[in-house]
């Protein structure tokens, strides 16, 4: 089943330990919950924004709750998962420092997956369209997108280094495939990290 999601996803299912308790904060529809289940044992538990997407994970026997990771994270408790995952919603959040910081307080380990904003494709986009770019991979026009915060591969290891955030992993994906870490925000079109607090 891993190989029918996302690539990001397929990266976190591979390196989530059996039989832990995770969180996967926005997750959509529930499909990495379920991978997670059907496939490693994993205790999964949900928190998603999107009411649709809530009923959808629900209705596939997941434990899902509606909420939003701005606010809700603030409620669980220390180290309550062996791993909190945020794949694809770090650049939706209005907070993300303060949204990463709770991962880590909720999570021993925590999982980030972000699409890479300095990409090729973008950059080519902005220098020879001069419009901010819609891609394969963010196909909404500017006005439309849930995506605020325009993060880059070498953005966020900033942050870590600034935070203190010890990187356990990462994989930088290109059309699905891992592309080299040394030109990653180039080359890369989303990054995952295996981040410890």
């Amino acid at each position: 089943m891993t190989r029918a999601l996302r690539p990001d996803l397929a990266v976190i299912a591979r390196h989530v330990a059996p039989g832990s308790r995770v969180l996967d904060v926005g997750c959509g529809d529930g499909a990495l919950m379920a991978a997670l289940r059907d496939e490693s044992q994993v205790d999964a538990r949900g928190l998603e924004i999107d009411p649709v997407n809530v009923a959808t994970a629900v209705a596939r026997g997941l434990s899902v709750v509606q909420g939003d990771a701005d606010v809700d994270l603030a409620d669980y408790p220390d180290a309550s998962f062996d791993y909190a995952i945020l794949s694809q919603t770090l650049q939706t959040t209005r907070h993300p420092d303060r949204v990463l910081e709770h991962l880590l307080r909720i999570g021993r380990h925590a999982f980030v997956s972000f699409p890479n904003f300095a990409h090729w494709r973008v950059r080519a986009s902005l220098l020879f369209g001069g419009r901010m770019p819609v891609t394969r991979l963010l196909p909404v026009a500017w006005y439309a997108t849930p995506n605020i915060h325009h993060v880059t591969i070498d953005d966020f290891r900033a942050l870590l280094r600034e935070r203190g955030i010890a990187v356990e992993g990462s994989w930088y994906l290109s059309n699905g495939r891992t592309a080299r870490p040394g030109a990653a925000n180039l080359l890369a079109e989303h990054a995952v990290f295996l981040l410890r607090g």
